[in-house]
């Protein structure tokens, strides 16, 4: 029998509190671009997540999330919408034939650009893993007969249904997820505050003038 959402929620987060004690300011690399798994996430706001805790942090959890939301969205499609599921599985075929840098990423670097944009001053990348996936792709297979009508109706539906399980598996995640609130906080409380906090102490003894 298939776990709830409510106990995956609880399996990831526990997760997560594992992981955060060994979070620290020096073992990640500033964003130069919004993370669009983050940005306006209502994951953060159902987890009670401030807007100033570090991205890593919240980006940990999010990913966490989100892959609860892709599996149930998954395995109602396998089970329920035929269709959609045959084209998604040749595309996913094809994809996973060459290399992919995002591949068997933990959590935490799930979703974020594999290749950051050169800090300034810096000189161009020799390669990136983009062109390295790209180089490895497979030639694409030979199209598939054209849908007829019935079929292209069918998916649109299919898409639709999907669409709205990923809506209310969300909702349903979401729900779930506030009732880790005080967990989440006592843990960013514990373990990242105090690490930002010394950070900015250290920044501001550095930009002091000299007496």
């Amino acid at each position: 029998m298939a776990a709830t959402i409510e106990e995956r929620v609880n399996v990831a987060v526990d997760a997560w509190l594992r992981w955060v004690p060994g979070w620290a300011p020096g073992t990640h690399r500033g964003r130069a671009r919004l993370c669009r798994r983050c940005t306006g996430s209502p994951i953060l706001t159902a987890a009670g997540i401030a807007n100033d805790v570090p991205h890593q942090v919240t980006h940990a959890l999010v990913s966490r999330m989100q892959r609860i939301i892709d599996r149930r969205v998954d395995e109602f499609t396998a089970d329920e919408l035929p269709t959609l599921h045959a084209e998604l599985s040749g595309e996913e075929l094809w994809r996973t034939r060459g290399y992919d840098p995002a591949a068997g990423l933990a959590p935490e670097y799930e979703g974020l650009d594999p290749d950051p944009e050169p800090a300034e001053g810096d000189q161009p990348f020799l390669f990136t893993l983009a062109g390295l996936a790209e180089e490895t792709r497979p030639e694409p297979p030979l199209p598939r007969p054209p849908l007829s009508a019935e079929e292209k109706q069918r998916l649109r539906r299919e898409i639709e249904l999907a669409d709205r399980c990923a809506e209310e598996a969300g909702r349903e995640l979401c729900f779930a997820l506030a009732a880790h609130r005080p967990r989440i906080q006592t843990a960013i409380s514990r373990f990242v505050e105090p690490q930002v906090r010394a950070m900015l102490d250290e920044l501001s003894r550095n930009l002091e003038p000299p007496q």
